[in-house]
């Protein structure tokens, strides 16, 4: 487990209850150094002041922010620390409330596990075990990398979980947005005919049937490249929406192809195990002391 990301307490009414937390997830992507196009040598990022022209060391850095067109106020580390916000600190439960009421798909924003210090455990599992019994989240505030977040606190399985949400002024709003009307006419013969395609395409969610085919035919690519051989054949463009006329024949077509007995022993379905990857693991060897380019 990497280092914690915040130290602090839970506050639960008159108990306290002291924790670390811990980022719950990780980037699986893959990531790009950018590269001189002419010698491809990894370019650097450098701290140069324009007005000195020279490089700045980290230990000379400041913070600024600006209040006005170039002119800024340095706030230091210390300053940060002394913020008069109890939740810099300290999470106190303001309220709870049934796990439903959130509307996850927009409010969510980070996943963090909270770990009780040894002083801790009791009233960790007390407050755990209540919020599992209960089917409840509890709602406070946080302060994390530099600014403060809403957050709930929800029980899974042994540990407590926070979720960083998004503050309600941060969620777009859809009138921009061209939609059509909530009870816009649908046809009653296409629309049991998507109930049905639905139902077929019905199962329990288990991540582990899929797998990250991005990252995978990247790997390829680079490998190919690597080894100077020919490079993959690109997937074919799904055709456009426009080529669907009839939209009762393609929710048939659709149907009969999703059915229980079509659907049965192919890969990524209730009951089969997740598919497995022929793409070979990333090359762990670098070239030697070069910056000699694969093309």
């Amino acid at each position: 487990m990497p280092s914690a990301t915040w130290r602090g307490t839970v506050s639960f009414g008159l108990v306290a209850i002291p924790v670390r937390m811990y980022r719950a997830t990780e980037s699986g992507g893959v990531s790009f150094r950018m590269l001189c196009a002419s010698c491809g040598s990894p370019i650097q990022n450098r701290r140069w002041c324009p007005e000195e022209e020279k490089l700045i060391p980290w230990d000379q850095v400041e913070r600024g922010y600006e209040v006005a067109r170039g002119e800024f106020v340095e706030v230091s580390d210390s300053d940060l620390e002394h913020l008069p916000l109890p939740s810099t600190d300290t999470i106190e439960v303001l309220e709870v409330i049934a796990d439903s009421e959130i509307d996850t798909s927009l409010y969510l924003d980070q996943a963090y596990y909270l770990e009780p210090e040894p002083s801790g455990a009791r009233p960790y599992a007390l407050l755990r075990q209540a919020l599992e019994q209960t089917g409840r989240s509890a709602v406070g505030k946080i302060a994390l990398r530099q600014r403060e977040h809403l957050c709930k606190v929800s029980a899974r399985e042994d540990v407590l979980i926070l979720n960083t949400l998004r503050w309600p002024d941060e969620i777009r709003s859809t009138q921009a947005l061209k939609l059509p009307e909530a009870k816009a006419e649908v046809g009653k013969r296409e629309l049991s005919m998507a109930v049905t395609l639905l139902d077929n395409l019905t199962t329990s969610f288990d991540p582990e049937r899929y797998q990250d085919e991005y990252r995978e035919a990247l790997l390829k690519v680079v490998e190919a490249k690597q080894e100077r051989r020919s490079l993959p054949k690109a997937r074919p463009a799904a055709a456009p929406a426009d080529n669907v006329v009839d939209l009762m024949a393609a929710l048939k077509k659709a149907v009969e192809e999703t059915s229980p007995g079509r659907r049965r022993g192919k890969a990524g379905t209730a009951g089969s195990p997740p598919p497995t990857s022929q793409a070979k693991p990333h090359p762990s060897r670098r070239p030697a002391a070069t910056h000699r380019r694969a093309s």
